[in-house]
């Protein structure tokens, strides 16, 4: 394996000096890429996509071909763990997510396994195996996977449709022992999955908690944050871990206790807060509001010269969004910002 040609993402996670800010961006590899969209219509449908390794390794690289980023991440998505699991999932256009066996009943928590990371979910592992050998070391590779309370979501709800999560809510509340059953499952499903990335030759990990702002407060420590601590307990500093939670501007200084080597700000968040209140405890990545980049161009510098200039001066920022890209956005002006971020401040 060689070694790596670019390590100023790694080396901003690990707070050490850069010779300008790295970036990455959330949801890089999608359907605002023409070569994506041909990808995707060979596939024929998203999930064969994400377990065909070959047009995984495809479509992973091709943001890299066209802009000079700093970190690929593996193409998947975060589901594969329950769909492993045997909950049905099916993935349509303009549908989203569904699983056809939902977990509805406590019972059913005892039927379910951890996933073999070498056996259900092996094309994760290949696809991050041929990856690293396509790279050749000219940027780190991210893997990833959801957080053990938004599967759970998804697993409770059936599918991503309801944003109000009023199942997977009357479980915190009226079944929240048979709920941290089941997060455990997961949990465990997690972290034996993230490892299994590592051993095939990630450089770091990311955790997506994309619904933990959904919760109170005191639901979000004990049901989400609380579960997240024990993946990146359990994981160790062998790779730089990253805890991104959406909506979670108000429990910065909690994740960050966790011990993670980063935490993802989304766009409601001030870097400025967020470095005063995080301090040297650990990096910080984000977080321009992804509906900028449907601004003109000369706006989209000014918002990139803005988000540098919160973080200000010193090691340890990543430049990401503040969530994912969407799919309507002009590459021209993803360009345009991987240009200002590397012109800095």
């Amino acid at each position: 394996m060689s070694a790596l040609k670019n390590d100023r993402f790694l080396r901003a996670l690990h707070r050490q000096p850069v010779d300008r800010t790295p970036l990455w961006i959330m949801r890089q590899a999608g359907r605002y890429l023409p070569e994506y969209r041909a990808t995707r219509q060979r596939a024929g449908d998203f999930l064969t996509l994400c377990k065909t390794p070959d047009l995984a390794c495809e479509v992973t690289l091709q943001p890299l071909d066209r802009f000079p980023l700093d970190a690929a991440i593996l193409f998947s998505d975060i589901l594969t763990i329950p769909d492993a699991m045997g909950l049905g999932l099916t993935l349509d256009e303009g549908v989203g997510p569904r699983f056809t066996s939902p977990i509805r009943e406590p019972a059913q928590i005892a039927r379910l396994g951890v996933p073999d990371p070498e056996g259900e979910l092996r094309y994760v592992m290949d696809a991050v195996r041929l990856i690293k050998r396509e790279l050749d070391g000219r940027v780190p590779l991210i893997g990833f996977a959801g957080s053990p309370w938004t599967l759970a979501t998804y697993m409770i709800e059936g599918g991503g449709g309801d944003h109000d999560f009023k199942r997977a809510k009357q479980w915190v509340y009226a079944q929240p022992d048979d709920l941290h059953r089941l997060l455990a499952i997961v949990t465990e499903s997690v972290i034996q999955y993230l490892r299994a990335q590592r051993a095939a030759g990630v450089d770091a990990l990311m955790v997506f908690d994309t619904w933990g702002g959904a919760l109170a407060a005191d639901a979000y420590r004990a049901f989400s944050l609380n579960y997240m601590a024990q993946i990146v307990e359990a994981l160790g500093d062998e790779v730089p871990t990253i805890l991104f939670t959406k909506g979670g501007g108000h429990w910065l200084e909690a994740i960050a206790d966790t011990g993670c080597s980063a935490v993802g700000c989304d766009w409601t968040v001030s870097l400025a807060d967020a470095r005063r209140r995080i301090g040297s405890r650990c990096a910080l990545q984000g977080n321009l509001d992804p509906a900028i980049l449907r601004a003109p161009i000369p706006v989209i510098e000014r918002e990139v010269a803005a988000t540098l200039n919160a973080f200000g001066a010193g090691p340890g920022h990543v430049f990401n969004l503040g969530h994912g890209i969407t799919p309507d956005i002009n590459p021209d002006h993803v360009a345009a910002l991987v240009a200002a971020v590397h012109r800095g401040i």
